[in-house]
């Protein structure tokens, strides 16, 4: 489906590097491979904030027989070497350590997140705040912190990031009191759950959130299921936004009637309609080593978002190459749109989304669409 405003909004040729939490640090050359999966909120002001990754990786990160790539470590950035004969680099976004008993990888960038604020359209950058990014703080964050998701809820706006370290792929959370200065607040998730989306208003007191739990074993549906075993969008509840508890009922499964869904997860954190729970969320068809990623749409109850009231298995949104033709010396994927934020922008929703892991996108979505 087209509409009539899509566009991009940023692109790695906006990011300036010398402002970089890494600047100056590494002694060799870095870029953007990607300014993208941004996460959306309304400020005070009117205008809109998107929490935008960037990842930074090194220009020539093979040299002398290795493959390098950056880590945090105690309050700088160093590099780490590995033999190129012991790795694989067919993902450009990683490499894997061969001859372990399990998947074990290593990033070929590292990521931080830059507050760019846009005009109440969200069509036109005002400002880039480097001076307010988010960067590592701890062994938790030593690879990155990565894919932002925002939400208001009564006065607070709350940021749920992923924080990639070898101790853990955990889910951390900082908070604003304005939507530009972040302050982190904890742990929330511990290992590999990804994809954490805090509904923007709470449940009979309680805070909602949707989760997605990675793993390598799923248990299969039985025979002749309308479900189809794998990743899915989980639930869970917490009285405090920092203590959260399982839903007994599971969220939102994948369809074993397509393979368009075969993996999904969230998308944009579920803000409440006079229908239910509006959720925007990711669906991977399996093509090659990434995948094709395409955006779907769910009303989820509004006393019980275990219960899915209205959706539809055609996509909302798919990577639109004609959005990314003047960028195509630095593309490195293809088929890829992840939906990361929302915004209430009168009889339509802006939408942000990561095109193609390298560009943001914001799509007018006419709220006529989930009628």
């Amino acid at each position: 489906m087209s509409f009539a405003i899509d566009k991009l909004v940023l692109t790695p040729d906006d990011i300036d590097l010398s402002r970089s939490p890494l600047a100056g640090q590494l002694g060799v050359e870095t870029y953007v491979l990607g300014a993208f999966n941004p996460a959306l909120t309304r400020l005070p002001s009117g205008n809109l904030l998107m929490m935008v990754r960037i990842a930074e990786a090194l220009r020539k990160p093979k040299f002398d027989g290795h493959i390098h790539n950056i880590r945090w470590c105690e309050g700088r950035y160093v590099l780490d070497a590995w033999p190129l004969d012991a790795v694989d680099t067919a993902d450009p976004r990683k490499f894997l350590l061969n001859g372990g008993r399990w998947r074990v990888m290593a990033l070929t960038s590292l990521s931080w997140l830059l507050p760019v604020e846009l005009t109440p359209d969200g069509l036109e950058i005002i400002a880039l705040h480097y001076d307010r990014a988010v960067a590592p703080q701890g062994d938790f964050q030593m690879y990155g912190v990565e894919d932002a998701r925002i939400s208001k809820v009564g006065d607070e706006w709350l940021m749920t990031t992923c924080s990639v370290s070898p101790e853990r792929h955990s889910t951390t959370l900082y908070t604003s009191d304005n939507g530009l200065d972040w302050t982190f607040a904890d742990i929330v998730l511990d290992h590999q759950n990804k994809d954490m989306l805090i509904f923007e208003g709470q449940i009979d007191g309680q805070y909602w959130a949707q989760t997605r739990p990675l793993g390598d074993l799923y248990f299969a549906y039985p025979p002749g299921s309308e479900w189809r075993a794998g990743p899915s969008i989980n639930l869970t509840t917490s009285p405090d936004a920092r203590h959260w508890k399982p839903c007994l009922n599971p969220g939102i499964r994948p369809h074993a009637a397509t393979v368009a869904t075969a993996r999904m997860g969230g998308g944009t954190p579920p803000i409440l309609t006079d229908r239910g729970w509006l959720t925007l969320w990711h669906g991977v068809e399996p093509k090659e080593i990434v995948g094709v990623y395409r955006t779907y749409w769910s009303i989820l109850d509004a006393n019980d978002p275990s219960r899915t009231v209205a959706t539809d298995h055609a996509p909302l949104l798919e990577a639109n190459p004609d959005l990314t033709r003047d960028l195509e010396e630095q593309m490195y994927l293809r088929d890829v749109v992840f939906t990361t934020g929302i915004a209430d922008g009168g009889d339509h929703y802006v939408v942000a989304s990561g095109e193609a892991d390298l560009a943001c996108r914001i799509t007018h979505i006419p709220k006529a669409r989930f009628a």
